[in-house]
């Protein structure tokens, strides 16, 4: 069997976990799941920048951002989970948006990248130390050996912060550290989860090398919310909307969004 041939049927094996943390790689080929297909797509950035945001719009770092909806409602995209999540610039958007009605906070196609970054973000839109989720990690061979759950918390972050009604929109391109974004914001009371569930990726990898140089990994922990439910397979959202692809005008999810925030408040 050539390695082009032994490769495709190792990766298909790894393909069996149903999860994109688990992957082969060599020096020509990364085996991969594609959770993504699992949902249709929910998200086209040239909509949004044709339709909704200024042509000036702000690039702070890693966001883009600036008002929608004659200036009464926020607009936050974040493509990834990178460098430049950074205190200066979250004082910034926050601060600029503070007087307006609700945020939309954009997750939609962001792969992940480094967790920190989703919990500084959301130690911006609480109050008070919260539970956001347990962890555990895999010790023994068993199928249910897992070691004692471990709580994790956030707390408020002493800057700038936003306390009005933030609408979270995520689909099955939100993964790993955006699911983790977005299982953390299910114990936050002004954040809503709006779009598609997400594509999981909530177990944190692990891996090794094989004798022919090849590398592989796969998840070693579960993430449970604060009531016990396990989401691997993806967090759903609170409110379920699809894109339209046949008007290209609009965004189903953003527009369904705008109208939730200006629901009057109870």
């Amino acid at each position: 069997m050539s390695n082009d041939s032994l490769f495709d049927v190792m990766g298909e094996m790894m393909k069996e976990l149903r999860d994109d943390h688990a992957n082969l790689v060599s020096d020509f080929n990364i085996s991969r799941f594609g959770v993504y297909r699992k949902g249709q797509d929910n998200f086209d950035w040239r909509i949004i920048r044709d339709h909704y945001l200024p042509k000036d719009y702000y690039t702070s770092g890693p966001f883009h951002h600036d008002f929608i909806a004659g200036d009464s409602i926020a607009y936050v995209r974040l493509p990834a989970f990178s460098g430049g999540v950074s205190a200066k610039n979250l004082n910034f958007i926050m601060s600029r948006y503070r007087n307006t009605k609700g945020m939309i906070f954009d997750l939609r196609e962001n792969g992940g990248g480094t967790i920190a970054y989703g919990f500084r973000i959301l130690s911006r839109f609480i109050k008070e130390k919260t539970l956001i989720y347990y962890s555990t990690i895999k010790d023994g061979p068993g199928h249910n050996d897992f070691s004692a759950l471990q709580p994790c918390y956030i707390e408020p972050s002493e800057g700038q912060n936003y306390h009005k009604r933030v609408i979270m929109l995520i689909d099955r391109g939100s993964y790993s550290a955006s699911s983790f974004t977005a299982l953390s914001a299910k114990a936050i009371d002004n954040i809503t989860l709006m779009g598609d569930t997400t594509g999981g990726g909530l177990g944190l990898p692990s891996g090794g090398q094989l004798p022919n140089g090849w590398t592989y990994r796969f998840s070693i922990t579960q993430t449970l919310d604060p009531e016990g439910n396990n989401y691997e397979s993806g967090v759903p959202p609170d409110i379920q909307v699809s894109f339209n692809w046949n008007n290209l005008d609009k965004d189903e999810v953003i527009e369904r969004a705008i109208q939730e925030i200006n629901l009057p408040t109870s």
